[in-house]
């Protein structure tokens, strides 16, 4: 499989919005729990055209979420961090104050968000179940966010979303914001859309025009003009998939994506003209059934 990017995309690649997103959860390295939230999160900025430069996950740990954030925030400016999980009330929800933590702050209970944790607690009650006092404390560990952090809109819930910025925030050329999402992924979706698009990233990206074109030949044979665009073409993303139906993916400016789509279209002519090609083709399908017949 090849997926590359040479050189800078556009003339302004340099001072581009990008954004990192730290996974956070034992669950999800022991596989209890699959992470879907960086993927749907990845298609809402492909979308926008704000790159997603990269995906860690790491475990319920302050040293290993202090780490992860210290490497994003290492990383050309301007740029948004989204984590997601680790901010409900028990002892492994760490991200709030591993954020604070690393950027040296200070915690302070938020006010909104304490007291839906007090309507919460009160209908509890009100159903007749009994609140301790370490259930109270438990839960009152969810209003308490880094000195300087924000409540984001669409953060309905006693776990809700909130950003801090550094150095400016990502508005400033030289900034960054770090943006703490819930790892439930309705949560997270509805935040994303209604908080942190509006906030950081709406008019920040430059759409890609997409281009895709399918061939059952291996992903071999089209090397030769792969190379051809990888050399020509450093400002177009060029993505190979193999399968039965191999897909080529090409995304840049629209005059230069379909440029280089022409060049595949025409090599792709050419093989088919090709008696030597065609058995491979043949070949190609029967032993890539066969691969999954096996499986």
């Amino acid at each position: 499989m090849l997926a590359a990017m040479c050189g800078a995309l556009f003339p302004s690649e340099q001072g581009r919005l990008r954004v990192s997103v730290v996974v956070i959860g034992d669950e999800i390295l022991s596989g209890f729990v699959q992470d879907t939230n960086s993927g749907w999160i990845a298609q809402r900025l492909a979308t926008l055209g704000v790159p997603l430069d990269r995906v860690a996950t790491v475990p319920d740990q302050l040293e290993a979420i202090g780490e992860a954030l210290r490497i994003e925030l290492d990383r050309p400016r301007p740029r948004v961090v989204i984590t997601s999980g680790g901010i409900g009330s028990t002892p492994d929800d760490l991200t709030l104050a591993a954020v604070a933590a690393e950027l040296g702050m200070q915690m302070r209970v938020e006010p909104s968000i304490d007291a839906r944790i007090t309507e919460t607690l009160v209908w509890t009650a009100a159903q007749g179940m009994r609140v301790s006092a370490s259930h109270d404390r438990s839960m009152r560990k969810m209003a308490r966010v880094p000195h300087e952090a924000f409540v984001l809109p669409g953060a309905d819930g006693v776990a809700p979303g909130v950003a801090v910025n550094v150095g400016g925030g990502a508005a400033d050329a030289g900034g960054a914001s770090i943006v703490v999402l819930p790892g439930v992924p309705a949560e997270l979706r509805r935040i994303m859309i209604q908080g942190v698009e509006p906030t950081f990233l709406e008019g920040r990206g430059i759409p890609l025009h997409v281009v895709e074109i399918s061939h059952s030949y291996p992903e071999s044979a089209l090397n030769p003009v792969l190379d051809e665009i990888v050399r020509d073409f450093p400002d177009v993303l060029l993505g190979s998939y193999p399968g039965s139906e191999c897909l080529i993916r090409l995304r840049g400016r629209e005059e230069r994506a379909e440029a280089a789509a022409a060049l595949v279209r025409g090599f792709l002519a050419q093989l088919e003209g090709s008696e030597g090609a065609n058995r491979i083709q043949q070949r190609w399908r029967e032993r890539w059934d066969e691969r999954m017949r096996s499986i």
